[in-house]
């Protein structure tokens, strides 16, 4: 902690220099004549301009059109559509239509950049540092998940550093509209997604808040989630949930009958993973990890405590509560498509072990992204994909702040910051899930946490510059707009 508050003793204030060597630099941007050409020209963004309505300048963005408008107190929310290259190294190969919403404030007001790493939402909301700052929110749909797909889908530009273009072009798009300082924010997959940012587009943002994002450097040695289940939350708690994921398996035959019923009722197939058996055991053991990412440790007692005597319905109602038995059919693997081909192109997935479930039980283990994609969709991974990223926010993040929780799976292997970050930090809310944010942090911490977001956005209150452990959100928490549970998603995705 103490190197932690070596920022009290001066305001860092970050200059937007050009890349350094080792940096990957932009793509050219798409040609004027796509419809698609960046950011404004500065007759469009003249005097004349700023007193506009907001969605006149918004729609007077190259490329931009409007979905709808949806009232909200004290904002102005849009949906929109953005034209983007299907591939920024050439854009002349076709374009297509990314969402994207602004919920806005004030032009003299900071922005945050949210990436979800899937679809956008269209109803308004604020995320948590936007609230910090009492700023405007762009939030963007990850290229790939529908509408926001090419067509034809090339699926080999579906990678990192071209969703990382997306972001980039919207932001120079936006830049001159919402002049004041900017800050990427997500979590878990968009945790992810905004430090992808960071490390190719470094001098975009003046700073990152990374929630709950996993960091799979090594695909094939994870070992620390092994370690993570021995150790997280009670050894009454994970036997009695051990005990609940075994018996589904012991009792496989009468719930698998009672899965045929249930996907005829609901017209669920199962081509993609090839059977129901298959789609049964991957729920199945899915279901400890479910319950540590979205539940707290209190919810233990909602777990079946003696699963031997369980009925068959007490164990199906709970599999089905925590993993969600619609997971693993076409229907439910049809929207996550694009991130299982990134988990098996790029992103990594854990692999566990299952200690208390004898060998006689297991028939897959967990299975490989690859069975969860299409096959007409080829595959390839590529190992230096995370390496690069962990070896960049190491040795040059900066201005970046990564939040995880106690008991979330998906932070046992989180980023680290090196001796080359720069007023970065890595914090474990106690006793939080995969919805852990900086309000749930210690209170030393949320007071650093919250100032250094403050003070990257340049929004710092005089009194919170003489005294930094006075740091509160700027605006005042909204039930209805602000977010702060994590978001429980069936299957096992971050």
């Amino acid at each position: 902690m103490r190197k932690a508050l070596r920022w009290l003793l001066a305001l860092v204030v970050l200059t937007g220099t050009l890349s350094t060597a080792g940096v990957a630099t932009a793509a050219p941007k798409a040609s004027a004549s796509l419809g698609q050409g960046g950011p404004p020209s500065s007759e469009a963004t003249g005097t004349v301009a700023s007193a506009a309505d907001i969605k006149d300048r918004l729609l007077a963005i190259p490329g931009m059109s409007l979905i709808e408008e949806k009232p909200y107190t004290g904002y102005r929310f849009f949906v929109l559509n953005y034209t983007q290259p299907v591939d920024h190294r050439n854009p002349s190969k076709g374009t297509f239509q990314q969402r994207i919403t602004v919920l806005h404030k004030d032009v003299s007001r900071p922005t945050v950049f949210y990436t979800g790493g899937y679809n956008v939402s269209t109803s308004p909301s604020r995320r948590e540092p936007t609230q910090i700052v009492d700023g405007n929110q762009v939030s963007m749909e990850y290229r790939f998940f529908t509408p926001s797909r090419p067509a034809p889908a090339d699926w080999t530009k579906l990678d990192i550093w071209q969703a990382a273009s997306d972001q980039h072009r919207i932001f120079e798009a936006l830049k001159p509209l919402y002049t004041q300082r900017w800050l990427a924010t997500g979590g878990s997959k968009g945790g992810m997604t905004a430090t992808y940012y960071k490390r190719f587009y470094p001098h975009d943002m003046d700073g990152v808040v990374a929630y709950v994002a996993p960091n799979d450097v090594v695909n094939n040695e994870d070992s620390a989630y092994d370690r993570f289940f021995e150790k997280v939350g009670t050894q009454q708690c994970r036997d009695r949930l051990n005990a609940v994921q075994r018996e589904a398996l012991v009792r496989r035959q009468p719930l698998e009958k009672k899965y045929q019923a249930y996907a005829a009722d609901n017209g669920y197939t199962f081509q993609t993973v090839g059977d129901l058996d298959r789609a049964y055991e991957a729920v199945v053991l899915d279901y400890v990890w479910g319950f540590w990412q979205y539940s707290l440790l209190s919810d233990c007692d909602t777990v079946p405590a003696d699963a031997k005597n369980a009925t068959d319905d007490e164990i199906w109602n709970t599999v089905d509560t925590i993993s969600g038995f619609s997971a693993y059919t076409d229907q439910g693997l049809e929207t996550y498509t694009p991130y299982y081909y990134q988990a098996g192109t790029q992103l990594g997935a854990p692999t566990i072990h299952f200690p208390h479930i004898e060998k006689k039980y297991l028939r897959y283990g967990y299975q490989p992204p690859r069975n969860f994609v299409p096959r007409s969709i080829p595959m390839k991974f590529q190992p230096s994909a995370m390496r690069d990223v962990d070896n960049w926010v190491r040795q040059h993040a900066e201005h970046m702040l990564f939040v995880y929780g106690q008991n979330d799976p998906w932070g046992a292997e989180p980023f680290h910051v090196g001796k080359g970050a720069k007023d970065s930090y890595v914090f474990t809310a106690p006793g939080m899930n995969h919805g852990a944010n900086v309000a749930g942090l210690t209170a030393d911490q949320k007071a650093l946490a919250t100032a250094r977001i403050l003070d990257w956005a340049g929004v710092t209150p005089a009194a919170v510059q003489s005294n930094p452990s006075a740091a509160k959100p700027l605006a005042a928490f909204d039930a209805k707009l602000d977010r702060r549970e994590a978001e429980s998603e069936p299957g096992l995705r971050p």
